[in-house]
């Protein structure tokens, strides 16, 4: 990080708040949560030195999530936790430690704000803005856990249209580690949807469900909890009107799923992720 940006940086305002909340029923079985809701930087930071046509790529945020996730919320009537400040400035979906926490090259652009950053700057925001998001998501957790009614997590998300060139069939993906409870039968309740094509529906694509570290994995499967994470792809919900009508479909499937107590039992399902002790790890059958 430069001299100049670390100085700024230094006198960013802390009253910046990186988490927004959503109130909904703490017993009503979900919480929707958003970790790349937001392309926007604390005071202070700039824009990392990237130029502004940069920061609406997906590299700074997943396009159209934050709409489909306040929707699906509303929908639900549950509580939502949504992140205020760009995966570029720090990645909530990554583990404390992870070596891509903070980018200093995303899809083939140096991120100039990122590029000399130390450990101490690392650090700092991962208390002002990391920390901030994981602990909203645990506490929002913890206080549905105290009703009696464990809530699933719903993880919203989106993916790009293309890859290196390559077009990517998916129009949703359903993103899953080894509990079957919710991903299977949504993967069922989108296969009858008379307008998406079996190969418009990914199962553990465009990415793989299982990474340590991640939210899904920190306040989740930690805990047995149900869960999912859903990918949409950016075209398909670029507008809001588009991501509230994906947000209105999801509802209306998952709702049904995530009703009897009993699918959101917690349970130890183990998991995929390198080195967790969990339990067993999911087939490849089962993937």
């Amino acid at each position: 990080m430069d001299a100049t940006l670390a100085e700024s940086a230094a006198k960013a305002d802390d009253s910046f708040s990186p988490v927004e909340r959503i109130d909904g029923a703490l017993d009503g079985g979900a919480l929707v949560i958003c970790d790349h809701a937001s392309n926007a930087f604390p005071p202070g930071f700039g824009e990392l030195g990237l130029p502004r046509e940069a920061l609406e790529r997906h590299i700074a945020y997943d396009i159209g999530a934050a709409w489909a996730t306040r929707r699906l919320a509303a929908k639900l009537r549950a509580p939502a936790v949504l992140s205020t400040f760009s995966r570029l400035l720090i990645d909530p979906n990554r583990g404390a430690d992870d070596p891509t926490l903070v980018m200093r090259i995303s899809d083939g652009a140096i991120v100039p704000g990122n590029a000399r950053i130390d450990g101490a700057e690392i650090e700092r925001r991962r208390r002002l803005y990391w920390a901030p998001y994981r602990d909203a998501v645990e506490s929002t957790v913890q206080a549905m856990l105290a009703t009696g009614a464990p809530p699933a997590i719903l993880s919203v998300h989106s993916f790009t249209p293309a890859w290196r060139g390559v077009p990517r069939p998916w129009k949703i993906g359903i993103l899953w580690d080894c509990d079957p409870r919710l991903p299977r039968p949504l993967l069922e309740a989108l296969a009858r949807e008379p307008d998406l094509l079996p190969g418009e529906i990914g199962d553990d694509e465009p990415y793989a469900g299982a990474l340590a570290g991640d939210t899904i994995d920190a306040v989740a499967t930690s805990r047995g909890l149900s869960n999912v994470l859903i990918e949409l792809r950016q075209d398909l919900i670029a507008a809001r009107g588009e991501a509230e009508a994906w947000a209105d479909r999801l509802a209306r499937l998952i709702a049904p799923l995530i009703a009897p107590p009993e699918a959101r039992k917690p349970q130890n399902w183990g998991t995929r992720v390198v080195g967790g002790l969990r339990g067993p790890q999911r087939s490849t059958a089962a993937a």
